[in-house]
Parts: structure tokens; C-alpha cells; sequence
């Protein structure tokens, strides 16, 4: 017996109230489907519409068809993440031009992923496919929370958990609603779904380190100055000045030669020695 699976429902209202979108299953795969949601959505004609949105993702196209259907619909878009914003769906949110995290609740960004049967080239095609669409993603989370799509990137591959007050530190909601007391309207019981965390590198925000929540583009670090001056050139020392008197007059200063000795130096050398043939 096939489980009836009845996980997103679109009710248009009557006039002057809003239109409300019920989001809470994965997104493709045997859940919301993007090309039946964009069917409904075009008969919405409310001016306001509530998305209730609760899912661990799914497939990047679907998903990113959805968002689109939402973010081109002329209604003004509240979306209210119930429970679970995660991978494609933490994009769906942020069709909203006003994003809600309920109590409690999470956003999960990652990087794109794919399975893929076939040689090496059908393998580096997918590795390429991939990549353009977490540049997508991390552009619309740019676009919408600032900072830059590289940056963006790296908490994607990190596989980043936002909690609800993370999300909005983040720019990728609004406000944090409390949920409703005591005798107030209780959530919809089709919230509750069946979700297998285990797929993702951390299975929640309680398993997963904590995020980077600043969007400025890192400032360059100032080279520190050298403590070291260096050292001056050293001008070589000035010859001493030569005294042109001592110079003239120092012949006048020697003792005078003995001429007896030069004529009888030639009897005190040793006699030389020659041989002839």
C-alpha cells in the first residue's frame, strides 16, 4: 500500500486575506514537485502570501524553479521556516521578502552534490555542473545577506548550521518568532515529517560547529613596521692632513751618513766567487 503523501497544499484565500503555502516535504525526488507547485501558485491572485515552509532539501533544480515561481509572483512573500530550512530549501526561503525562523528552528547551507554513472569525461562534467550551481546558490545567499559569493562558498563547503537567531546574525532571515502560547493556534499537524539527517555531514545545528555570522570582506592586515631602524651609512674617516713643513724639513732632522764607511764598505762585505772557463 502506497502512503499518501500530502505535503504541500497552496489555498487561496478570499480577498483581502493571505494566501497561504504549505511547504514540508523534500523537495523533487517523491515530494513537492516544481512543475505541479508552479501550476497552483499561478492561480493565486491574493496580494499577500504565507509560506510555512519545513524541509531537509532535495534536488537543486526543483528547488530552484520553486524559488524562482515564489520570487516572480507579484504577491508580497512571507516565508516562515516552521522547522527545517536546509540545502535547497534554505534557497526556497529566501524567495521571501520577509523570512520568519519560528523558535527552534534551523538553516543549513552546503555545497551541491550529485551522483553519476559513466567514464572520466561524464565525471568531470558532473564535477563542473556541480560547481556552477553552488556558485548559483551562493549567490543567491550573497544577493540576499550580503557579502561576497566567495565567502558564501566556503561556509557552504563547510556545511554551515544556522540556528534561528544565527540565520537572521547571518542576513538570511528577518526576525525570530516565538511560538504560540498556550490556547493560541498550534502548527499544523502535518509539520512532522520523516527525515533522515544522516546524509548530511552533521545530522543538526547541535552536531555541527558554529557559524560564521559576519559578511564584511576581510580586511588586509597591516604589514608591522620593523623595530630594527636601519642602520645609517657610515662616512669613511677623514684622511689626515699632511703637515707640508714636517715634510720639507725632516731631511734636517736625520742623522748626517758617515763618508769614512761608505769608502771601506766594500772591504767588510764577503768577497764574491766566480769560476771562468
Amino acid at each position: 500500500m502506497v502512503e499518501s503523501r500530502d505535503w504541500y497544499r497552496i489555498t487561496n484565500l478570499a480577498d483581502g486575506q493571505p494566501a497561504v503555502v504549505d511547504i514540508f516535504d523534500e523537495i523533487g525526488f517523491w515530494g513537492v514537485n516544481a512543475a505541479a507547485f508552479q501550476r497552483e501558485l499561478a492561480q493565486v491572485t491574493a496580494s499577500e502570501i504565507t509560506v510555512n515552509l519545513s524541509s531537509p532539501g532535495g534536488e537543486i533544480f526543483e528547488g530552484i524553479a520553486i524559488y524562482n515561481a515564489l520570487r516572480t509572483h507579484p504577491a508580497n512573500i512571507t516565508v516562515q521556516v516552521s522547522a527545517l530550512a536546509a540545502s535547497i530549501a534554505s534557497v526556497i526561503a529566501q524567495a521571501g521578502d520577509r523570512i520568519v525562523m519560528q523558535s527552534g528552528a534551523q538553516m543549513m547551507i552546503h555545497e551541491g552534490s550529485g551522483l553519476c554513472m559513466g567514464n572520466a569525461a561524464d565525471m568531470l562534467q558532473m564535477a563542473e555542473l556541480l560547481d556552477r550551481q553552488s556558485d548559483n546558490i551562493a549567490q543567491i545567499y550573497a544577493e540576499r545577506a550580503g557579502g561576497t559569493p566567495e565567502q558564501w562558498r566556503e561556509r557552504m563547503k563547510a556545511e554551515t548550521w544556522f540556528t534561528a537567531q544565527e540565520a537572521v546574525d547571518a542576513g538570511l532571515a528577518d526576525e525570530v518568532e516565538t511560538a504560540p502560547r498556550k490556547g493560541e493556534p498550534a502548527e499544523p499537524e502535518q509539520v512532522t515529517a520523516r527525515w533522515d539527517l544522516s546524509l548530511f555531514a552533521y545530522a543538526g545545528r547541535e552536531q555541527a560547529p558554529a557559524p560564521v555570522v559576519t559578511n564584511t570582506a576581510p580586511v588586509a592586515e597591516a604589514q608591522p613596521e620593523s623595530a630594527a631602524e636601519p642602520e645609517a651609512e657610515q662616512e669613511p674617516a677623514p684622511e689626515p692632513e699632511l703637515d707640508c713643513w714636517a715634510s720639507l724639513t725632516a731631511h734636517l732632522t736625520q742623522p748626517a751618513p758617515d763618508p769614512w764607511a761608505g769608502l771601506v764598505a766594500h772591504l767588510t762585505s764577503p768577497a764574491a766567487t766566480s769560476t771562468h772557463a
